[in-house]
C-alpha cells in the first residue's frame, strides 16, 4: 500500500501545560500546522479555543504564550493532546493516521487532574480508541474554524462545565 505523499510524519513539537495543581485537562487531537509553527496550542487566530476559554472563566487569557500558559495554570486547566506522532497532512484531523499516543496517564498522576475533555470529536475518539488513561473523557465541540456550523456564542456554554469541575475540584 502506497502512503499518500501528501501526509508527512510528525512528532508532536511541543509538551502538556499542566502542573500538580491542575484539575481538568483538555485533549485535542494534534497540533494544526499554525500551532506547529509557533510551538503553541491554538494558535490559529480563527480558532476559537482561547475566546471561548476566557469567556468562561471571565478572564483575558492574553495573546502571547506566556499569557496563555499563565491563564492555564491560574485555572488550574492542563492541556495537550491525544497524539504523541503520526501522518498528517497539513491540519486535517481527518487525515491522520499511523498513531501514537501520549501517555496521559503519567500526566494525570503527577496532578490533581479529575476530569478530563476533549475538544472536538476526533480526540474523542482516538482517546476512545487507544484509552491512553483510567479517567473517561467527555467530548466538548471542537473549538477549530472547520467547525463552522457553531459560532463563539454557541461553544461557550459547552465548555462551562471546565469552570464548574475547576471550582468543585
Amino acid at each position: 500500500m502506497k502512503k499518500n505523499p501528501e501526509r508527512e510524519a510528525v512528532v508532536h513539537p511541543f509538551g502538556p501545560i499542566f502542573d500538580t495543581d491542575s484539575r481538568v485537562l483538555i485533549l485535542g487531537s494534534f497540533p494544526s500546522l499554525v500551532s506547529r509553527e509557533q510551538n503553541f496550542y491554538y494558535a490559529n487566530p480563527r480558532n476559537r479555543f482561547w475566546p471561548v476559554l476566557s469567556a468562561v472563566f471571565d478572564d483575558e487569557s492574553g495573546r502571547t504564550i506566556e499569557e496563555r500558559t499563565a491563564f492555564l495554570h491560574r485555572h488550574h486547566v492542563a492541556l495537550w493532546d491525544v497524539i504523541a506522532s503520526c501522518t498528517i497532512h497539513a491540519s486535517s484531523d481527518a487525515s491522520i493516521q499511523d498513531v501514537k499516543v501520549n501517555d496521559i496517564q503519567s500526566l494525570v498522576d503527577e496532578s490533581r487532574i479529575s476530569h478530563i475533555y476533549t475538544a472536538g470529536s476526533r480526540a474523542f475518539e482516538l482517546y476512545e480508541r487507544f484509552r491512553p488513561c483510567t479517567i473517561d473523557a467527555v467530548c466538548l465541540p471542537s473549538t477549530s474554524p472547520a467547525n463552522a456550523r457553531m459560532k463563539l456564542q454557541d461553544l461557550i456554554p459547552y465548555y462551562k462545565v471546565v469552570r464548574n469541575d475547576v471550582e468543585e475540584g
